[in-house]
């Protein structure tokens, strides 16, 4: 294929007739660490939550048949990963957009899962405090709601299951209304404490809940949209391939490293610093505050997996960028640093 039908090759679709070998090798990567991400999820769940050995077991004697179904969730990963650059022949910047669409729904279902979560808590926290919750939901359902382990299975975790079906039949990020919802809740503190001299724990617990979701969420949509502070002396006059190289070994060497980094270390054992506090539902010591300080830990999780979803998307266009392909993303000049 020469450049020109290189250049006229449609953004996006499987109908170009040839399939570069460049391509098809970011593609794989790409594509494999997302399937790796996921294969690596599930044994993680097995292991911790199922009791199974892990994959070093298949070093182990006598022979351990669950340590080599993992090995196979792993192999498994590679072969769709392998299946979907072979297959399915489209652009690198079609297969960033479809990375990107995915990250996005993620980070829009957990802004409706954290909203849900934290009026659902917020409002539970008080009844307790004011000693009205039994008057409403009676002694023994308050006393399972003063338990972690009850009000997190029951009550947060549907609440997150129905933020995603919210984020699927909306198309708002909710960083904004998120914003909003902070500064609401903090002049609320502020109202209550100095005029009503009337202040509980769970409503700092509230606004550390609600920050915590907006700084760790909206990282990856930040980098989409280049609003990160980047530290400029020679980018800003490069032309466009060479930024393409740039991102492109950024976001391997520094982006994807790091994020893989959090989520080995993260969720590497039952006393891991993200695992732990879920596995147990950890919560604050105020006492009468939010039971959200599990889910606290669990965002630095979701803060890895969406940023290297983005990393792997913007490696994707980078190499495009190298590669001089047409279709490239711009990006709002306000946004960018």
């Amino acid at each position: 294929m020469d450049s020109a039908q290189a250049h006229s090759m449609p953004d996006s679709g499987s109908d170009f007739p040839a399939y570069d070998f460049k391509d098809r090798v970011t593609r794989f990567f790409s594509w494999s660490m997302l399937s790796l991400l996921v294969a690596f999820l599930i044994n993680n769940t097995l292991v911790h939550s199922q009791k199974w050995p892990g994959v070093v077991a298949i070093f182990s004697a006598p022979f351990n048949w669950q340590a080599w179904a993992q090995v196979g969730i792993y192999i498994v990963a590679i072969i769709l990963a392998w299946a979907l650059t072979n297959g399915i022949k489209r652009t690198l910047r079609a297969d960033a957009k479809t990375i990107t669409a995915i990250n996005t729904y993620i980070i829009r279902s957990l802004f409706w899962g954290v909203v849900l979560v934290g009026l659902a808590d917020m409002a539970i926290s008080f009844l307790r405090v004011e000693d009205l919750l039994s008057q409403v939901v009676g002694e023994q359902l308050t006393k399972d709601l003063g338990r972690p382990q009850f009000r997190g299975p029951m009550i947060h975790l549907p609440l997150l299951a129905l933020g995603f079906v919210l984020g699927a039949i909306t198309r708002t990020l909710g960083f904004h209304w998120l914003a909003l919802m902070i500064v609401v809740a903090e002049l609320a503190i502020v109202i209550t404490r100095f005029i009503f001299s009337y202040e509980q724990a769970f409503m700092g617990d509230l606004v550390r809940f609600w920050y915590a979701a907006l700084f760790l969420f909206a990282s990856a949509h930040t980098l989409l949209e280049e609003g990160h502070v980047r530290v400029d002396v020679f980018y800003s006059g490069m032309r466009a391939t060479k930024k393409g190289f740039v991102n492109g070994f950024g976001a391997i060497f520094f982006g994807m490293t790091l994020c893989w980094t959090i989520i080995v270390i993260g969720l590497g054992g039952k006393s891991a610093v993200i695992y732990g506090p879920l596995a147990s539902f950890e919560v604050s010591q105020s006492g009468f505050g939010m039971y959200t300080k599990y889910l606290m830990a669990g965002f630095l999780g979701v803060f890895a997996i969406t940023m290297l979803l983005q990393f792997i998307s913007q490696f994707l266009e980078s190499v495009a960028d190298v590669r001089q392909q047409p279709g490239a993303r711009t990006v709002k000049t306000e946004t960018a640093h």
